[in-house]
């Protein structure tokens, strides 16, 4: 089922209608790759219609998350960052706190150990995310320097 019949089922659900800058924003999110925040979002729905505002984007960005098409990262400096699940595996995440660089990686060692947890507290894992805070090399090499 393709994102744009996904998203209409579930605001349908909720008593809510697709609207046109629902559908623009739902189309700007999904055909930007990366981890996007809301300005990012609305800065590529601003150049199908410059009307769409802010809250407006802020709004559907959640019922799109909500929809189970986007997973939400919050950022060490508070910023809220959002990707689209749709065609993308499973992965967790490696913040810079410097920089706020994104790096995806798999590591079937720790999805191994988090089933053994699972299992050791006898939940029913209906997912999990993980996401790792650091310091990436380049803000490393910032920080020796004094910069």
């Amino acid at each position: 089922m393709n994102e744009l019949v996904k998203f209409e089922q579930y605001l349908r659900t909720h008593g809510q209608k697709m609207t046109r800058p629902r559908r623009i924003i739902l189309k700007a999110f999904i055909e930007t790759e990366g981890h996007l925040t809301t300005e990012d979002i609305l800065r590529e729905a601003k150049k199908v219609d410059p009307g769409i505002g802010q809250a407006t984007v802020f709004r559907t960005i959640r019922l799109i998350a909500d929809a189970g098409l986007a997973r939400e990262a919050l950022q060490d400096d508070g910023a809220r960052k959002f990707e689209h699940l749709a065609d993308h595996p499973h992965h967790d995440h490696l913040l810079c706190v410097g920089c706020g660089k994104i790096i995806e990686f798999l590591s079937p060692a720790i999805e191994k150990e988090q089933q053994k947890i699972f299992s050791q507290y006898a939940f029913l894992p209906r997912g999990h995310m993980m996401e790792l805070l650091g310091l990436c090399p380049e803000c490393q090499a910032k920080q020796k320097k004094g910069e």
